[in-house]
């Protein structure tokens, strides 16, 4: 009996604070006392800690020496005094140590706390001649072949804390906005049409008896591999490939699989986007979102495409105003924006580079935080009128804008960096560009007194980055839809099921898909998404 109660009061073991918790923890008498008398009551106190993490840097003295220590939870570390240089013999840059001594007020400028060290464990030696990760500035190439460590670069090791918090946000967004978060498959049969090329997934072997591999595995739609064709292959011809779901894109036809050597008995795929699931799910809860990695076999080699990456994707019933959407989309950007500043992530941290370069990025990063907090709604324009701009400017773009063709990347950039020199939706973009699920408009007269047809859909453009994300109304009206499927060649029995969320209580609505690569890019003035994500792959490239 009294084992039994023992065991059922006693509680698991607390992990030792991180070099972050300790860091911003206050002094006691903090508020009531003047700094140097806190300085002398810390010192008194000497608060008995043990510290964890990896060494950054070691300078040696004749009778002290001093070492930078982190555990990657804080930008800058905490300083570690030795009384005798003795005891930061074994010390080296990258080695991971134990270290227990007494938390101590700093007479140095620039940080409040130090450790004042009484014992040193090294937990894992690291041969300074032999480390790829060096004090010295190191290449991006050079990071990227070594990215299963660069996170313990003070550059990743930022970006990494600022994902973190970005998501922290996102979570605190959508709660106070009454959505359900939700999981979403990454194997999929037919996808959100018309996001880019897929990948095709198969089993190493021809069934679950044969030990022998199978003549296809995981491969992108379109490559020498026998894949069967994916929704996507469908799509009307648009512009350059997106991290939002609602842009479209052609994906080369593959060529047929016979039915038994499919795991499924169909062919899947890796997901596009988690839209259609999300449509699903909203039938039922009304308000859903999830931010779930996405798989794009894209052959673009640009600072904004990668094969991997997260999506934000949100849908919500009983909405018919593309204005909603665009709402939601900015309040969630704002939100981000200044949830990471106000915690101080890399907005706050003095930000991601040196020199130069840590400059540009930093004046970025304050014109980011300004637009997030300006008074004033993000700017709302047509694409018939983001066309008439920018064939008005007189610029030459490298593809002539007109109506009918896709704004590409300079054109988006134009428009958010000169035209409107912010944040801008860009709505109404016309129907053949778009992907069959899109709400068709009301047809309106064009100029010569014809008709465009365009679709309730909107992208949201931002200085530097173009593209970050891209929303819709959904068509909710059955036989609309059903008629679009056809006319775009899609086989209208895998999207029965699409075909039933109207038949079967069917409502008005619409959603969002934002790429979390891009917002780590644009809040951080980190350019390239490849240095946005922890273990960036892109054609061709695959480390770990």
């Amino acid at each position: 009996m009294l084992l039994r109660r023992a065991l059922s009061t006693a509680r698991a073991p607390a992990l030792p604070p991180t070099i972050r918790q300790l860091l911003r923890s206050a002094p006691s008498g903090a508020g009531q006392d003047s700094p140097s008398a806190q300085a002398q009551e810390q010192e008194q106190k000497h608060e008995e800690v043990t510290v964890h993490g990896w060494i950054k840097s070691v300078r040696r003295q004749k009778h002290i020496a001093f070492a930078m220590v982190n555990d990657g939870s804080a930008p800058r570390g905490l300083q570690a005094v030795f009384p005798s240089p003795e005891l930061a013999k074994g010390l080296t840059n990258g080695c991971s140590v134990r270290l227990r001594g007494a938390l101590v007020a700093s007479p140095a400028r620039g940080q409040t706390k130090e450790l004042r060290v009484e014992a040193v464990d090294v937990l894992g030696a690291c041969d300074p001649a032999e480390y790829p990760i060096q004090k010295q500035a190191l290449s991006v190439e050079h990071l990227r072949d070594n990215c299963h460590l660069r996170a313990r670069t003070d550059d990743a090791a930022t970006i990494l804390r600022l994902r973190a918090r970005a998501t922290r946000a996102v979570n605190a967004f959508f709660e106070d906005e009454g959505f359900c978060y939700v999981h979403t498959p990454i194997i999929t049969s037919n996808d959100c049409e018309g996001a880019g090329e897929a990948f095709r997934i198969a089993p190493a072997s021809a069934s679950p008896s044969d030990p022998e591999p199978a003549s296809a595995s995981t491969s992108a739609s379109g490559s020498t591999s026998t894949p069967s064709p994916h929704p996507s292959s469908s799509a009307p011809a648009g512009p350059a490939p997106s991290l939002s779901p609602d842009s479209s894109s052609p994906a080369s036809p593959p060529a047929h699989t016979p039915a038994s050597l499919e795991f499924f008995g169909h062919p899947a795929y890796l997901t596009v986007s988690a839209q259609l699931h999300l449509e699903a799910l909203a039938g039922a809860l009304s308000r859903v979102y999830t931010l779930a990695p996405a798989f794009r076999a894209e052959r673009s080699l640009t600072a904004r495409h990668l094969a991997e990456f997260w999506m934000l994707e949100a849908e919500w019933a009983f909405t018919r105003s593309i204005e909603d959407v665009c709402g939601v989309v900015e309040r969630c950007v704002r939100r981000v924006v200044g949830a990471c500043a106000q915690e101080g992530g890399a907005l706050g941290e003095g930000g991601a580079g040196e020199g130069e370069r840590g400059g540009q990025e930093g004046g970025r990063r304050a014109q980011v935080r300004a637009w997030a907090d300006a008074p004033e709604p993000w700017p709302r324009i047509t694409y018939a009128d983001a066309v008439r701009a920018l064939a008005a400017s007189g610029v030459r773009f490298e593809f002539e804008p007109a109506w009918g063709r896709a704004l590409q990347s300079e054109h988006e950039r134009w428009l958010a960096e000169h035209l409107v020199r912010g944040p801008v939706f860009v709505t109404d973009y016309p129907a053949a560009l778009k992907a069959f699920y899109m709400r068709r408009n009301d047809p309106r007269a064009g100029a010569g007194g014809g008709e465009r047809e365009t679709v309730a859909c909107v992208d949201l453009l931002v200085p530097g980055v173009g593209e970050l994300a891209g929303g819709s109304l959904r068509e909710e009206r059955e036989d609309v839809l059903r008629e679009k499927i056809r006319q775009a060649g899609l086989d209208e029995a895998e999207y029965a099921w699409y075909l039933d969320l109207r038949r079967y209580g069917g409502t008005p609505h619409g959603g969002f898909g934002l790429g979390f690569e891009r917002l780590i890019s644009w809040m951080s003035g980190v350019e390239n998404v490849r240095e946005c994500i922890p273990m960036p792959r892109w054609a061709g490239r695959m480390l770990l």
